[in-house]
């Protein structure tokens, strides 16, 4: 299976990482960063690079794409290029995933249109714009279709693919080897639980 993850200027690394990293593991799966030039992309703190080792015209037909979302996504959602990579990939993939607002590239690219999805919690409404109903889960699946919440989903939406694409057994077997066992010392990871006040504080973090 041939895994391609776009990467833009500005992309969040953990979008992209905590996917490649649960579907890298897999046996039979290829993970491949794809830009629209091979070379380093850096993400939304510019001081963390990732090599694409491929251009978009390069892996034409993935298996399956991962679209990570990070500040830099509402530049990229005038980059036709980027854009139209997703449009045309998503005829011929299994699977059509994405990470935090990277949902939104889906939603450019005409891919939600009557479908539920979720996003980072600070952009789901925008959903709206393109047709989507947009869902406060933490993973949602429409179809081939599957997107993630914010960050740190993008952990719980590969297991969920990796499930659907490959076997439970084997995404089980994936999240015992990174030991993906979460236990947070805070209980303030939800939108659906913050205050007010809390949730304008971690939207000032943003690069």
């Amino acid at each position: 299976m041939n895994v391609a993850i776009p990467l833009y200027p500005r992309f969040t690394a953990l979008d992209a990482v905590g996917p490649y990293t649960v579907l890298a593991f897999a046996p039979g799966v290829t993970v491949t960063f794809v830009a629209g030039q091979a070379g380093p992309v850096a993400d939304d703190h510019g001081t963390l690079t990732i090599n694409a080792t491929a251009a978009y015209a390069d892996l034409p037909a993935p298996d399956v794409i991962v679209v990570p979302g990070g500040s830099g996504t509402f530049d990229a959602l005038s980059d036709e290029a980027l854009v139209t990579w997703i449009r045309q990939a998503h005829e011929h993939t299994r699977w059509t995933t994405s990470v935090c607002s990277g949902s939104l590239l889906l939603g450019a690219a005409g891919l939600l249109e009557g479908l539920p999805a979720t996003s980072h919690w600070g952009v789901l409404d925008m959903l709206k714009t393109y047709g989507a109903e947009p869902v406060s889960e933490r993973v949602v699946t429409a179809g081939k279709v599957v997107t993630g919440a914010g960050v740190s989903a993008g952990i719980d939406m590969a297991l969920t693919l990796l499930g659907q694409a490959s076997d439970e057994e084997t995404a089980r077997s994936v999240q015992l080897m990174i030991e993906y066992d979460p236990q947070p010392p805070f209980d303030s990871g939800s939108a659906k639980t913050a205050s007010q006040a809390m949730m304008e504080r971690a939207l000032s973090l943003l690069p």
